[in-house]
């Protein structure tokens, strides 16, 4: 490690809390990890025909039952400006804070911040309906728009706005715990997690607070969202859902929807020392990148290498010192044989082939959420020395020449790990973490 990183001030996690589809909470999320269980199935919050797509990634056992149980009882009333990609995102955020045992009002409120990664959000069709539907001449076929400022939006929710704000996750959890410290939202779409793990690192560093909430959520099960993702990228079909997510396989067909949010408390060591926080592993460094052409296509591959070498330039490693790498793993074609030659490029040289893994073969592609999701799954799955195998990979595919694990957990003494992630836009981010 070089004399840069060890002088500054080092950042570590002192609690997570996560809402997947493959459990709520970190001791059924990590259980499905460790015993290969599959959280992709047909959808149940839709009717069959809905959606362009009738597989994903769904928290099925999250409704506002669960949601109530998990807030604490002054934030109950504010689940009318909620809608469900903010309630995941503010329950995830509810479990880090118990599990980091700072629910109590240990840290002052105003070193105490949030920075937190979401999708844009959008309402569902049907809640715009009667509004549409009043301004709409149904004789002359005709949408009289000088009617929707008076008439059109007298038929909406009051507070409609206020569920699907980006930034409202963020505003949620300051008010619950009285969080006064920075506060930040970030929207870029997959590469948010590590991009908002990368800012609440920064703003620890500079001294400006001694504790964040460092979260995302984000949801592609959704009308609206489900279409985009239908004429943007492949989706993946398959007679068997839980097959359906084949990261870096010969035979995948396409990436699959989902839902979920993680969040993590971030502290400085030092100030985690004081309390005597359990510490469950060390941000190293972070890097981002984006790199698109003037009509917005990503370029996959180079983004992804530029933000790898800036991680591992800002955590004072080379690429033999990671132990694994938890990849973006689409399960797209063109993405994964894109993001497998950034892996070459940066890992190529390696004393032996750096071991990877996809965790969206478990879950899907939530979106703003996954970089969070798959970090968490690689700390936990650490706990028990393993890296989590990759989902589905029966036949290697001769384009992504990569060392995909598969099967059983790995068993690993190396608890560094580097985790990437990219969007379509060509954006690209990356974190290298140490378990502890």
């Amino acid at each position: 490690m070089s004399d840069g990183h060890e002088s500054r001030t080092n950042v570590v996690i002192t609690g997570a809390g996560v809402v997947s589809p493959i459990g709520i909470g970190l001791e059924a999320f990590t259980d499905s990890l460790l015993n290969g269980k599959s959280g992709i199935s047909e959808f149940q919050l839709f009717e069959e025909g809905i959606l362009p797509s009738h597989i994903g990634g769904e928290v099925s056992d999250f409704n506002n039952e669960t949601v109530r149980n998990f807030l604490p009882k002054k934030g109950r009333r504010s689940l009318k400006v909620m809608c469900r990609e903010i309630q995941l995102g503010v329950v995830a955020s509810h479990q880090a804070i118990e599990n980091a045992g700072v629910s109590n009002g240990e840290i002052a409120s105003e070193r105490f911040g949030v920075e937190f990664g979401a999708n844009l959000m959008f309402s569902p069709p049907t809640v715009l309906k009667d509004a549409c539907l009043s301004c709409w001449d149904l004789d002359e076929n005709n949408f009289h728009f000088e009617e929707w400022g008076t008439t059109g939006l007298s038929k909406m929710e009051p507070l409609w706005l206020l569920q699907y704000l980006p930034n409202m996750p963020a505003c949620h959890i300051g008010i619950f715990y009285d969080l006064r410290g920075p506060s930040n939202s970030q929207t870029m779409d997959e590469a948010s997690g590590n991009i908002v793990l990368g800012e609440a690192v920064r703003i620890i560093e500079r001294g400006a607070a001694d504790a964040m909430v460092a979260a995302a959520t984000g949801t592609r099960l959704h009308p609206v969202k489900t279409v985009h993702a239908v004429m943007w990228d492949t989706v993946a079909k398959a007679d068997n859902p839980a097959e359906a997510c084949r990261p870096f396989e010969k035979n995948r067909s396409g990436q699959v929807i989902a839902e979920g949010a993680c969040s993590l408390i971030l502290e400085s060591e030092e100030h985690a020392n004081a309390r005597g926080a359990n510490i469950l592993d060390r941000i190293l460094g972070t890097g981002t990148a984006c790199v698109t052409s003037p009509n917005l296509i990503g370029d996959t591959k180079k983004s992804l290498v530029i933000a790898m070498q800036k991680a591992l330039k800002s955590a004072g490693l080379t690429p033999d010192d990671i132990g694994h790498i938890n990849a973006h793993g689409l399960g797209v074609i063109e993405t994964d044989r894109d993001e497998a030659a950034a892996i070459n490029e940066v890992f190529g040289g390696c004393k032996t082939p750096v071991p990877v893994t996809s965790l969206k073969s478990y879950f899907g592609n939530s979106g703003a959420s996954c970089g969070m999701l798959e970090i968490a799954g690689s700390l936990m799955a650490l706990q028990s020395g393993v890296i989590p195998p990759t989902l589905n990979y029966d036949t290697p595919d001769p384009e992504c020449p990569i060392n995909v694990i598969s099967g059983e957990p790995l068993k690993t003494e190396n608890r560094t790990f580097l985790n990437i992630d990219v969007t379509r836009q060509g954006q690209a981010s990356a974190a290298v973490i140490q378990a502890n």
